[in-house]
This record gives structure tokens, sequence and C-alpha cells, in this order.
């Protein structure tokens, strides 16, 4: 007589649940975005066709996009893994480091030998070790600025924008004076400054609306989408130039917060004698 067959427990089951794939999927979408800006940058540099620099920078604010989503979706389905976040990592170094720092060399920095391409080095390196330091700091216990609702330094794909912020301009204006090594070159190396420094930048968690606020950002949210719509280049060019406005004032910000907490630590306990 045949055995009967065993059913395996559910703790037996092998493989990953298929919650995990989704976010994994968006991500991988995400650094082949950013591989494609590439591609469309050397077709640009071959052809000098200013479709294919718009083509090329609308992939890696699309790469952007959806960095921002995975997390999120990951969130929802409760699909967060090891496996994610290290490819979350490596696709970001990708679409935000390698990607721009070679369009930015097709674009201009090629016009000066060597030292063009340490500028563009310079930016890629900065994004790989800026999300080195990220990794390694998750699981720290003390994280005095992430507590307070700060980042440390400019993210990769707000540090990817802003690089690329001359390209943006001159596709918005059409001005030649910004494709220039002496605005390019010093720009490139100022964000790869900003991505591995130790500045406080804003976050979603750091930013406190008023309720009475909130009809009006609403409104301010829906006619930034709209111009991204109708005029993209230059919508896109100011968001980056109020994000790096905000820079100083989130330094300020968080050294405030600092002062008040150790002028805390620094209070002696009150006194617990009863009267």
């Amino acid at each position: 007589m045949r055995p009967p067959l065993s059913r395996a427990r559910p703790s037996e089951r092998r493989g990953i649940p298929l919650r995990a794939l989704p976010p994994n999927a968006v991500t991988a979408l995400a650094l082949c975005f950013g591989l494609t800006g590439v591609r469309f940058a050397i077709a640009a540099a071959q052809s000098g066709d200013v479709t294919h620099w718009m083509l090329a920078v609308a992939m890696i604010a699309g790469a952007g996009v959806l960095d921002g989503l995975d997390g999120r979706i990951a969130r929802l389905l409760n699909g967060q893994s090891r496996f994610g976040a290290e490819l979350d990592s490596l696709s970001d170094v990708i679409a935000f480091g390698v990607s721009p720092a070679v369009i930015l060399y097709l674009w201009i920095l090629q016009t000066w030998p060597k030292f063009g391409w340490i500028v563009a080095l310079s930016h890629a390196v900065c994004c790989a070790l800026r999300l080195a330091r990220f990794n390694s700091s998750l699981d720290a216990e003390e994280q005095p600025m992430k507590s307070a609702g700060f980042l440390t330094g400019v993210p990769a794909p707000t540090g990817a924008g802003m690089t690329l912020l001359p390209i943006i301009l001159w596709l918005a204006t059409g001005e030649d004076s910004i494709r220039s090594l002496y605005v390019v070159a010093p720009w490139t190396l100022l964000c790869a400054f900003l991505m591995v420094s130790s500045v406080a930048t804003y976050s979603w968690g750091s930013i406190r609306l008023r309720r009475e606020w909130r009809l009006a950002l609403l409104v301010v949210v829906a006619l930034v989408g709209g111009s991204l719509l109708t005029a993209p280049w230059v919508t896109a060019s100011g968001l980056m130039i109020v994000y790096a406005a905000t820079i100083p004032f989130s330094a300020r910000s968080y050294g405030r917060i600092r002062r008040q907490r150790a002028a805390g630590r620094s209070l002696p306990p009150a006194s617990s004698d009863a009267s």
C-alpha cells in the first residue's frame, strides 16, 4: 500500500513570497531607466540631436520616480527584504551615480581632456560613498539627524537632479553660455560634495505644515504638476533651484534643534524632595 503523501508545513515552504517581487521589479526598472539615459546620451553625442538629450535627462527623472515608489510598495505589501535593500543601493549607484556622470561627460566634460573625466568620476564616487555610508548606518542605535526628521547630505536621486541642472537649464532656455566648463565643472564638484557632506537636509518627516495651509499646498502641487506637463524643463529647473536654496535653511533648522537638545541634556535633574 502506497504511503500517504506528506504535505509541507507552511513554515517549511521554500522560495520567496510573491509580494516581494513587485518592489524589486520596480527597483530593477529604475536601474534600466538610468542605463537607458546613457544610451540616449551616446546617441545625442553622436548626432547632436537635442531630443536625445531630453530623453537622457527624462530617463534619470523616471528612475527617480521609480526609486521613490519601490520602498513604498514594499512597505504596502510587507515585502521588505535584505535582498531588496541591497538591490536598491546598487540600482541607485548606477541610475543616480554612474549614469548622470556619463551623461555630463558626453554633454560637455569630454571637451576638457583628463580633468573632465575626473570631474565626472567625482559624482559617481561620491554617490557610491553616500550609499555605502547610508547602508552602514542602518543598524546604528543613535542617529540624531534621522530622529529629528532630517537627512545627512543630499540624497542620491536629488543629487543626480542637481548635478544635471545645467543640462536642464540649457534645455529650458537654449542659452549656450550654460554649456560651459566654467559652469558645469564647479557645479558638479559642489553637488558631489553635498552628497557626502554632513549637512542636514530636509526630509518629508522634518516638514511641518499648519492646517490652514493644506488647501493652498494642494493647489500649488496641482499647478506644479500641470507645469511639468506643459513646461517640463522650466519647471524642473525651478524645482532644483528651490531645493538648493533650502539647504542653508535646513542646516540652520537642524542646528537649532541640536542646540536645544544639548541644552536639555545640560540641565540639572529636577529635585525629587517632597515638600
